[in-house]
């Protein structure tokens, strides 16, 4: 059995590593609050150009954009988006293994891969795996800018207008409460027919009718890269809730095992001196009794 000394040294480390994980506990939840506030104001923008780009379908169908034009599957395009830092619990590892499982079949079925990582993580992964990276961007900070994302963007937008990849996706971790955070990957483009979830402001029966200024193909072609866009700042913006939520949680749980650890020590040593003290006591008696 280790001695009082020892025992006081590893109850004095684990509380100092708990005093350390309470601050970024507490850190990660004042993040997250506004990390949550940011997502949230950028979804009405988002969902409204959503409808938009869906109804545009209905409203000018002679003219059939490349952005909504399926074709044959060879080359496929990923945007990767994960945390620049750890800490945070399985977020990374979640999103990682699913689009391992992903990228392995890609593979079996001979298409080519191209890869954006937004984030450390996804970059080192990216990297580790000796992926093809076309673009990336990492230390976006705690509030991402448009102007910081819209490069690498572009990178995957241009070379699926060009014919050189058929299908982009995006891989995140969406936001579902401070608990949970879904690891999702979807298709960017080709954009799909018809809304995920249909709004009752869709007319497709009848179509709608827009006035465009000055043409329609400039206007729909502008409209779906801004759509686009904000579809992945969205996606950065969740992301980013999620990790604040799964680090205040992943802290939170570091520090009651720590309290637990602390308790279960204390009593170890609390043990240990009491043998201490009662083998000294026995050393004493027996002294006197032999005197």
């Amino acid at each position: 059995m280790a001695g009082t000394k020892e025992i006081r040294n590893k109850i004095k480390s684990v509380q100092n590593t708990r005093k350390i994980t309470k601050a970024m506990e507490m850190v990660a939840a004042s993040k997250m609050r506004r990390a949550q506030e940011r997502m949230r104001a950028a979804r009405p923008f988002t969902e409204k150009v959503r409808t938009i780009s869906a109804n545009l379908r209905h409203a000018n169908p002679e003219y059939r954009p490349a952005f909504i034009v399926e074709r044959e599957v060879k080359n496929v395009g990923i945007i990767l988006i994960t945390t620049d830092k750890g800490l945070c619990g399985g977020l990374n590892t979640n999103i990682l293994r699913m689009l391992t499982s992903l990228m392995k079949d890609w593979t079996e079925q001979g298409l080519g891969i191209s890869c954006t990582a937004i984030g450390t993580k996804g970059l080192q992964f990216l990297n580790r795996i000796k992926a093809k990276l076309v673009s990336h961007v990492t230390h976006i900070g705690d509030n991402p800018r448009f102007d910081d994302l819209v490069g690498e963007i572009k990178v995957q937008l241009d070379a699926f207008t060009n014919g050189e990849i058929d299908e982009v996706y995006i891989a995140y971790n969406r936001f579902i409460n401070t608990m949970r955070q879904e690891p999702i990957i979807e298709k960017l483009l080709p954009l799909p027919a018809k809304l995920p979830k249909e709004s009752g402001l869709e007319r497709s029966d009848s179509g709608w009718d827009y006035i465009y200024e000055p043409d329609a193909q400039t206007v729909i072609d502008e409209l779906l890269k801004r759509y686009i866009e904000a579809l992945v700042y969205q996606s950065v913006a969740e992301n980013m809730a999620s990790e604040q939520s799964a680090r205040m949680v992943a802290m939170k749980a570091a520090s009651d095992n720590a309290k637990n650890v602390i308790g279960e020590l204390q009593l170890v040593y609390n043990k240990t001196r009491q043998a201490a003290i009662t083998k000294e006591l026995s050393e004493i008696v027996s002294g006197a009794a032999a005197v």
